[in-house]
């Protein structure tokens, strides 16, 4: 078992310490003068992170791996300071089944640069009529916690609470992505004034806010857990907001892009801006990085979705919807939330590290960076910046609205258990 001295780091931000790793444990924190250690690792000026967790992940696999495998979505996450995703369950087939999520578990325990934790689809084939077999999965070795539709909403509010019953059982979340789907029929960005202007059909605010609305009644009435995907809009916020100050165990994620990136860059045409929930205005943006500051919303997640080359690279209107987001996503909230204030490296921690797993319930990830702990971290040059090449991406897909775009932050060392995923910003 190795010794490994990182020496100087800022950990979480704050004074900087040197963590020495023994194995797959933390063994010291603190200033250590000596100490035998098989590598030294120079942190000065570094921030030191626990291990990133992301609950929104499309790793594609199995079916279209033309767009991703947990082997290349894995090497992403360990690039972007992940060393734990959930992986969604819209595969083909879908992961509905204890077959399925223990074939995407196993297949992270073979080729994962980090740990993979399949998400069980709420309903049979995503269709929304007939609930999956969700205590299954749930026993089956890849012991899932975390249930979804995602790309799909589950609309029909009896199959809605007949799922929160069931899962309220053994502890476990439906996130559900909210989209009433008859009123974004036709639907290609937000519903708005730009919209109208390039005339393109459009997404109003109201068909996510009503089934957050909805649902969070239901995990009310229940009492059970409900966590609200890819939140997008103000009013979204204000929803959540009163539905925790009810003590209602409602949990809500904002992706990066939805931090950063507005509607007006569909003004472009550019499908890499197609994305669902759509962009929304700057007044939403601001919004959203608000409720995450003061913990609204509770956590961020990728919704890394990858596409191939033809599924982008086409007209708006034939283009799929999604962006990738491992690679970037700590760099957009460095430049969103750090930079501007609203949130220091501590709460960062929180948000990507600290209160996904508790979510998720990833056991060993989101722990502090302490000795006795497990040595899942990352280390990240926050006073790099540079721009964004695609090309170099570990991901199998390119499709990122930030290609050419200067960002801020690079994770140059990433630690699984001990064993370096990532050193100096290169794939082990």
């Amino acid at each position: 078992m190795s010794k490994i001295l990182i020496r100087g780091a800022k950990v979480l931000g704050g004074e900087a310490q040197d963590v020495l790793i023994d194995g797959e444990t933390i063994a010291e924190v603190g200033v250590i003068p000596k100490a035998e250690a098989d590598q030294v690792i120079d942190a000065d000026g570094k921030v030191l992170l626990p291990g990133l967790v992301d609950l929104h992940t499309h790793l594609r696999e199995p079916g279209r791996e033309d767009s991703e495998t947990v082997l290349t979505g894995t090497r992403a996450a360990a690039s972007g300071g992940y060393t734990a995703v959930f992986a969604m369950a819209n595969t083909f087939p879908v992961a509905d089944t204890a077959g399925v999520v223990e074939q995407v578990y196993r297949l992270g325990q073979e080729h994962g640069y980090c740990d993979v934790q399949p998400i069980g689809a709420v309903t049979v084939g995503l269709d929304g009529r007939k609930l999956a077999e969700l205590g299954a999965m749930h026993e089956s070795a890849a012991g899932v916690t975390v249930f979804s539709d995602d790309g799909k909403c589950v609309h029909d509010a009896v199959i809605m609470r007949r799922a929160l019953e069931y899962v309220k059982a053994f502890g476990g979340v439906v996130a559900q992505h909210a989209q009433e789907p008859r009123l974004t029929e036709g639907a290609e960005m937000n519903e708005g004034v730009v919209s109208a202007e390039l005339g393109l059909g459009g997404w109003p605010a109201v068909a996510e806010e009503s089934i957050i609305a909805r649902d969070v009644l239901l995990a009310e009435h229940v009492g059970s857990r409900v966590h609200i995907c890819h939140l997008s809009t103000a009013g979204s916020v204000e929803i959540v907001r009163w539905a925790k100050s009810r003590g209602i165990d409602v949990t809500a994620e904002v992706t990066p892009h939805h931090l950063l990136l507005t509607e007006e860059m569909v003004r472009s045409y550019n499908p890499v801006y197609k994305v669902n929930p759509p962009l929304r205005t700057e007044r939403d943006v601001l919004a959203l990085r608000e409720a995450l500051a003061d913990g609204t919303i509770d956590i961020v997640a990728t919704d890394h979705a990858p596409h191939p080359h033809e599924d982008k690279d086409c007209e708006w209107a034939a283009a799929a919807m999604g962006m990738v987001g491992l690679e970037t996503a700590l760099s957009v909230v460095q430049e969103t939330m750090v930079e501007t204030g609203l949130l220091d490296w501590a709460g960062v921690a929180d948000r990507m590290s600290f209160k996904p797993a508790r979510i998720g319930q990833a056991t060993g990830h989101g722990r502090p960076v302490s000795a006795g702990e497990p040595a899942n971290l990352t280390l990240v040059d926050t006073e790099y910046r540079g721009s964004v090449d695609p090309a170099g991406f570990a991901s199998r897909s390119r499709n990122t609205p930030y290609e050419g775009r200067e960002l801020p932050g690079r994770v140059t060392h990433t630690w699984l258990r001990g064993k370096a995923t990532l050193v100096d910003g290169k794939l082990t």
